[in-house]
Parts: C-alpha cells; structure tokens; sequence
C-alpha cells in the first residue's frame, strides 16, 4: 500500500469516527435544548391548573385549543409515596383537536389537597418529530463528510506531489542504484532538513558499501583463484586417473577416498567464503521470505535423499514466519538445519518440525544432549560426528541469525534434539 493511500484511509476512518460522535452529541445538545424548553412550558402549564386546583376554582377544559392536554385525577398515598413527585417523559399520545396521534413531551407530577387527597396531574404538549431531525442531521453529516473527504483528498494530493519529490527522487534512485556505482550522488542542498540529512546518510552508506565491495571483490577473487582452481584440477586429474581400466581394486578405492577428501575441502571452501559474506552483510537479494514454505519446497527433496534412514517428518504449521532477509540465505539456513536433523537424527526415528508467525522450531530423536555452550562453534562436530561433515553447518545458522537479529537456540527435550529459530 503507497504512503497516500496509507495515510488517506486512516484519515477516512478517522473523519468517521469524529463526525460520528459529533452527530451524536449535537443531537443530544439539540434534544437537550428543546426538551428544556417543552418541560419549562410544561412547568408553567403544571403549575397553573395546580393553583386552579388548591384555591377550588374551575379547571379549563382538558382540551384548550392549543393543542395541551392534562388529566386529573385522584390517587391513592400508597400509589403517591411510591412514584416521584415530578417527571417527564417522551411517548406517542392522541391529541383531540387534530385527531391524531403524535410524539409528545409528558409531565406527571403528584401534589397533595389541603383535605389530604393526593391527585396525579398529567400535561402533554405536541412536540418535534425527532425521527425528522435525526434523517435531517444524517444528511448533514454526510453531505459534510462527502465535502470534506473531497477537499481533504485534493489537498492531500497536492501536498504529496509537493513535499514529497525529494523522497519519490530517492527512492527511484535506490530501484537503480547497484553496489558499487558512486558515479551518481544525491542532491544534499535540500531546503527539508530530514531529506537532506537523509540523502547525506545514505550517500555515506553507499560510498562505504563501495570501499567494503571493492574489498570483498579483491578478497573474493583472489581466494577463488587460490583455492577453487587448483582444487577443481585436482579432481579432474583424480577423475581422469579413475577412468583407468589398469587400476586395481585398491588403487581405484584409494583414488575414491581421494577424490572424496576433495570434495569435503571443496564445500569447506565454499562454505568459507559464505562465511565471509554473510559477516560483510555481501548479499543483495533481500526480500520478504517465508520459511515454511521455503521449507516445504525442500522437504521432499531430502526425504527421498535419506529414505534409508526410515525417518518420520511430521510438520505443525500454525503460522507464517516472514522475515525481511536474503532468499539464498533463507535457504542455508532451513536446508542445514533438516539436512541436520536427517544426518544426526536417530536412525528409524521422528522429525518434528513446528512453524509459529513468529518461530521456527526442528526437532530430530537422540540419545544424548549434546553441548549447548559449543554446538554452534565453527569447526565443533562433537561426539556423533558424520564422516566428511565440515563442522560448519550449525555455525552457519547461527552467523545468518547474528546477522538478521534472530535468536537460536538449543535445547534436548523428551529424547529430541530441539533447534528454535524466533525473532528477537
């Protein structure tokens, strides 16, 4: 969602939320205002044919023209101690001369003869129709809301494109900006302060990232030609040698054990040089992954590579765990961790695999705890060490956490090995 349209919405619901309980409270203030004026009418009224009554003069017709009613009538003590002496109320009422029943504003009040009867005085008047008014501030409202949204918007829109150029600048800058390209800069003169520090931020960002590419570069390279190529003619020539019908069985074995320690210093190489790269943050591909499904593309894959282990895989997802990371990255570090839990789970045992919104958990079946303190060391293989294992594979997890702020951590539980990955 673009920051406009961001901001335009939240400002949308909150013109609602605001015109709501303005309505609200100007209905009830206008309520409050007739109503007062209708009880004071009332009183008057009330009190008038009360004095009426007490001096014993004769009470006006209960029907006077002017569309106020009253009753009266007498009541019995018990029925006058039990109800308020005064009160109002709202009700439908017939009103004679208009034959016809209308919303009224009702007065009852009780008030005691000098005989010591006590009698029940009801006085009604006609009053607005408040379903009108409420249909009458309804349109209101809206047509208000409407006319606001529309101004606020045209408004909204051009202090967008105004102000905001600087930040549209910057971020088509990003989209073509590639690591190491210094050749274009951002314009730091800007009249807005936060842009114009931000443009300084990330022009001293880019020239370090250059200075740390160039030495990357130079150290990448020569590493490769050091180590890579010497080590892929050595399994050429071993290659080559094998393909040798005079070989005996010893010697052809011999060459296989050879060919194999190649291998394992090969991937020792390149695991290495990810090293490297992770520690000098050397990777572009940062998207939005989500690692249960990164996990499930992989799952099968392993299974049927380590089907003779007869190990069950068992997968809880309760959620989606994204993160904001390098996609390669993603994929060392949920590929090591089930290559992991297949290469040193019990064999004919369980793998349990749990993903939370925020969590990632892989458990395998084992004997024994293994050293929490080391098990993340470069190098550290412990006791249940595989022939040609590195010894790096748990390290690596541990560097891609370090460098994306994540926590793993260790624990042996009911006979299983448990590997948790989750957000600080």
């Amino acid at each position: 969602m673009k920051l406009f349209h961001l901001v335009m919405w939240r400002m949308s619901a909150a013109l609602i939320v605001i015109l709501t309980c303005w309505a609200v409270l100007f209905y009830l203030a206008v309520m409050e205002e007739v109503n007062d004026e209708v009880d004071d009418s009332l009183e008057t009224y009330a009190e008038s044919l009360i004095v009426r009554s007490l001096s014993g003069e004769e009470m006006p017709d209960a029907s006077n023209g002017s569309n106020n009613q009253y009753f009266l009538y007498e009541v019995s003590e018990s029925y006058a101690r039990a109800y308020p002496r005064i009160s109002y109320r709202d009700e439908m009422v017939y009103i004679t001369e208009k034959s016809e029943k209308e919303p009224a504003r009702v007065l009852m009040t009780i008030f005691q003869r000098d005989d010591g009867t006590f009698m029940e005085l009801v006085v009604y008047t006609p009053t607005i129709e408040k379903f009108d008014l409420q249909r009458a501030i309804l349109g209101w409202i809206v047509f208000l809301y409407v006319l606001l949204f529309l101004m606020i918007l045209a408004v909204n829109a051009w202090v967008f494109h105004r102000n905001m150029k600087p930040l549209y600048h910057l971020l088509k800058w990003l989209e073509d900006y590639h690591l190491g390209d210094t050749s274009v800069k951002l314009d730091e003169k800007l009249p807005i302060v936060e842009f114009r520090k931000l443009n300084e931020a990330i022009n001293s960002a880019s020239e370090r990232s250059h200075e740390l590419f160039e030495q990357q570069k130079l150290f990448i390279g020569n590493a490769s030609h050091e180590m890579q190529t010497p080590l892929a003619i050595c399994r050429n020539r071993l290659e080559m040698m094998m393909e040798d019908d005079s070989l005996n069985e010893k010697q052809l074995s011999e060459l296989m054990k050879t060919h194999q320690t190649l291998e394992n210093l090969t991937r020792l190489n390149r695991s290495l040089l990810l090293f490297c790269k992770i520690d000098n943050r050397q990777f572009s591909d940062v998207r939005t992954v989500c690692l249960d499904k990164l996990f499930e593309s992989y799952l099968e894959d392993y299974k049927e590579a380590y089907s003779y282990r007869r190990i069950r895989v068992n997968v809880d997802e309760q959620g989606c765990f994204r993160l904001e990371m390098s996609e390669s990255l993603a994929t060392v570090l949920v590929t090591n961790l089930l290559k992991n839990a297949f290469v040193h789970g019990k064999e004919g045992g369980e793998i349990s695999v749990r993903f939370t919104s925020s969590s990632f958990e892989i458990a395998d079946t084992g004997d024994a705890p293994l050293d929490g303190k080391r098990i993340f060391e470069r190098f550290y293989k412990g006791n249940s060490a595989r022939e040609g294992s590195t010894g790096l594979g748990l390290a690596l997890v541990k560097s891609i956490c370090n460098a994306y702020d994540l926590q793993i951590t260790y624990a042996f539980q009911g006979g299983m090995h448990v590997f948790s990955v989750s957000m600080n």
